[in-house]
């Protein structure tokens, strides 16, 4: 039997519910180089939490998205609230509203450096 408070420690947020999915999702396609960046401690926050990755193509990149809009629907019943950058698949983001995952082709993923520019929250970097 595990203790009241610590039972309270181990069951996770929606949100971290649905990071998990989200960074399986990626893992399903072979994203590469996940980070997910905790925001909640953060003044003017846009979520609590962004899932990042990168594919080697645009192909990659599109797979990697389709992959997780799939995953998330079937593990937690959820859709995006909104998607884009599907057009051109350089940088494709899918808006679960207190998670957002972002999909970036990798040139592209240097270039806007959303790590850097959110450097103050905690950052998880998911093993291959």
């Amino acid at each position: 039997v595990i203790p009241l408070a610590m039972s309270k420690k181990l069951s996770k947020s929606p949100s971290e519910q649905l990071c998990d999915a989200i960074v399986e999702g990626m893992q399903e396609n072979k994203a590469n180089e996940i980070v997910v960046l905790d925001l909640r401690e953060l003044d003017g926050a846009v979520s609590e939490f962004f899932v990042i990755c990168s594919g080697d193509s645009n192909t990659h990149v599109d797979g990697i998205s389709n992959s997780i809009t799939k995953f998330v629907r079937k593990t937690m019943q959820e859709k995006p609230w909104n998607i884009e950058g599907k057009t051109n698949s350089d940088w494709i983001l899918l808006d679960y509203v207190n998670v957002i995952g972002h999909v970036f082709y990798k040139d592209k993923r240097s270039f806007y450096d959303i790590e850097e520019l959110w450097s103050d929250a905690t950052r998880k970097d998911i093993p291959n």
